[in-house]
C-alpha cells in the first residue's frame, strides 16, 4: 500500500475539508481523467483498488497517473483500550480529496477503454466523481 516514507510528525490532527481544491483540479497529463464531486478521505487500500481496476481494464496499455498520495495518518485506539493514555497507534494512512481534485489520469488507449476503465475505477471511489476529457 501507498504510504510515506519518512515523517517530520507520525500523528496528526483530523483537519476540516471545506473548500473546494485549486491545485490540482486540471488534467495536466493525460487525455481523461476522474474528478472529484465530493469531499472525503480517499484512502491507500481505495487508491490501489481503483488502480488495479483501471490496470486490469486497460490490460495494462497505455500510461496512468496517480495524482492523489496517501500522506495523511489516521489513528485508532485498541478496541479493548480504556479513555485516556494518549492517542492511538497509526492505522492507516488517507488522501484527503475536496470537490474539483483530479485522482487519475489516463492516455495512450483508445476512448471506449479508457472510459470503461475509469467507470470501473468510480466504483471503487467513496465519493461522487466524474469522467472528464481533455478539451
Amino acid at each position: 500500500m501507498l504510504q510515506p516514507k519518512r515523517f517530520k510528525f507520525h500523528k496528526q490532527s483530523r483537519g476540516r475539508m471545506k473548500g473546494n481544491s485549486i491545485a490540482g483540479s486540471r488534467l495536466e497529463f493525460g487525455g481523461w481523467g476522474i474528478k472529484s464531486l465530493g469531499r472525503g478521505w480517499f484512502t491507500a487500500e481505495q487508491i490501489e483498488a481503483a488502480r488495479k481496476a483501471i490496470s486490469h481494464f486497460t490490460k495494462r496499455n497505455g500510461r496512468l497517473w496517480l495524482r492523489v498520495f496517501p500522506d495523511k495518518p489516521v489513528t485508532q485506539k485498541a478496541a479493548g483500550a480504556r479513555m485516556g493514555a494518549g492517542k492511538g497507534e497509526v492505522e492507516h494512512y488517507v488522501a484527503v480529496i475536496k470537490p474539483g481534485r483530479i485522482l487519475f489520469e489516463l492516455s495512450g488507449v483508445p476512448e471506449d477503454m479508457a472510459m470503461k476503465a475509469l467507470g470501473q475505477a468510480t466504483k471503487r471511489i467513496p465519493f461522487p466523481t466524474k469522467i472528464i476529457v481533455k478539451a
